[in-house]
């Protein structure tokens, strides 16, 4: 009976959505879809952005992760914060000065036609493979235990999940998805809550006591002083601040949803609140996934293989039928969350920088929007192929993974933000392309050989930072002579 309840909970949870979407998507125009008319209040951009910024990889992933890494992820989070004042006080007036609708325009201002079509490519790719790792762990939960029952196969059941989320998005856009957000956020952190509570009426302890049971686990742990370790404190910190700055600050989805604020301080607001939202929000993630290992523990339950499995098998299972649909509801939020706003921002980019379709003054706004709505169903259709690739090769936590590939796809973006930023050299443009495609294959040698090289050493997530630095080591070597 529970797959059956829980798909029509999934049913009543996408009508909300598309009734959101009726409201907010009437009347709207290109200038709505890709900036919602910069009308958004703050504080729902604020607010709608933590469940962005989680998605479905914090919801499942963290809490798994806590077994092997333990409470690790915390100096990541710190390093967020300080990602977000740098975001804040160079990004954000950056792009509204420019009064920018595509950041990567940014690029073709400051360096010319292969800068621009560089970054934009890079962003399509990252956003895509991101987007498409976020809701495959989703949509693999709802396979496993709802759509399996049906003997309904896994494409089908990404054609139906993708082709809803591209339906409530194709006509509003970010004007849609600033208010959906705000119901999504608002039940995955209700499902986080009520799910930590359970387990304490379950094992029958307090919060502090449990708390104390996860310190004497050794779950607890934020620091690790071993140098050579790819959770060693300090690279945890500093990849956690890169990150943020490129997942955040040089990514069309995140600073869509900032540029559909009515100010530039409106901007700022949102993103400093997001930043100090998601430090309390990662720690109960955390203190969720100790919660789930010493029940597991307690109980004598088997482990999943995949971490990923551990919060899904015990919500399901051992939890009893009213979690079991607490939890799905915050998962389907998370997807939701995760889904709507990349699909979004891919269809901008793509229409944007790709078609060049804002630079057409000949085109009517009715012409524009066909345009839009035909790159809107291709994206979708792209992240349906990549969703149902990926289950073939997934063997590990999708959050290392996604941290991973990120390493290495927006590395080349952030060598070529700070250059542009933090210089005032030009380029020889045409060659920027061979800097961003060579940086990202030297960086993976060196990560692949870096114990043998560097006396042990294994590279992280600090690997973005070594890309990032190998593309603006680059640029600098293809800069413009005064003679040129």
């Amino acid at each position: 009976m529970l797959p059956q309840i829980i798909f029509i909970v999934f049913l009543v949870y996408s009508s909300f959505l598309f009734l959101i979407s009726y409201f907010t998507a009437r009347k709207s125009t290109n200038k709505g879809y890709f900036i919602g008319n910069r009308q958004s209040p703050w504080p729902v951009v604020a607010y709608g952005m933590v469940g962005a910024s989680l998605s479905g990889v914090t919801f499942i992933s963290v809490p798994g992760w806590v077994g092997a890494s333990h409470f690790t992820y915390m100096m990541v989070v710190f390093g967020y914060i300080v990602g977000y004042i740098i975001i804040t006080k160079f990004l954000l007036p950056l792009y509204y000065r420019l009064n920018l609708i595509s950041i990567y325009s940014y690029l073709e201002q400051r360096f010319g036609y292969f800068s621009y079509k560089t970054g934009a490519f890079y962003f399509l790719l990252s956003r895509t493979i991101g987007a498409s790792f976020r809701m495959f762990l989703v949509i693999n939960v709802l396979q496993i235990f709802i759509f399996n029952h049906w003997g309904v196969p896994f494409w089908l059941t990404v054609i139906l999940f993708i082709l809803l989320i591209t339906l409530y998005t194709f006509k509003g856009g970010i004007k849609t998805i600033v208010w959906t957000d705000l119901l999504q956020t608002t039940f995955m952190l209700a499902s986080l809550i009520v799910t930590i509570y359970i387990i304490l009426d379950h094992l029958d302890v307090s919060f502090s006591d449990l708390f104390i049971r996860a310190k004497e686990a050794g779950y607890t742990e934020m620091i690790n002083t071993d140098w050579r370790n790819d959770r060693f404190y300090l690279k945890q910190f500093f990849s956690g601040m890169f990150i943020t700055i490129v997942m955040t600050g040089l990514d069309q989805d995140m600073m869509q949803k900032n540029l559909s604020c009515r100010t530039v301080k409106d901007a700022q607001k949102n993103m400093m609140t997001l930043g100090l939202l998601l430090v309390p929000v990662n720690l109960l993630f955390l203190f969720l996934g100790a919660s789930l290992y010493i029940y597991a523990t307690d109980f004598g339950i088997s482990l999943p293989n995949l971490s990923d499995d551990l919060f899904p098998m015990l919500a399901i299972n051992y939890f009893g039928p009213a979690v079991a649909i607490i939890f799905f509801i915050g998962l389907i939020a998370a997807a939701y969350s995760s889904a709507d706003g990349a699909i979004t921002a891919l269809t901008t980019s793509f229409t944007i920088d790709i078609l060049g379709v804002n630079s057409d003054k000949n085109r009517s706004e009715n012409e524009l929007k066909k345009v839009r709505y035909k790159t809107h169903f291709f994206i979708s259709s792209l992240i349906i192929i990549v969703i149902v690739l990926f289950r073939e090769i997934n063997d590990q936590a999708v959050i290392a993974r996604l941290f991973t590939i990120a390493g290495y796809t927006y590395g080349p973006l952030l060598g070529l933000f700070a250059f542009g930023i933090f210089t005032k050299k030009a380029l020889n443009d045409r060659w920027v392309p061979l800097v961003a495609i060579l940086a990202p294959i030297i960086s993976y040698l060196l990560s692949f050989f870096s114990e043998y090289l560097f006396n042990g050493y294994q590279f992280g997530f600090e690997i973005l930072i070594v890309n990032g630095l190998l593309t603006f080591a680059g640029l600098f070597i293809i800069q413009k002579n005064k003679n040129d």
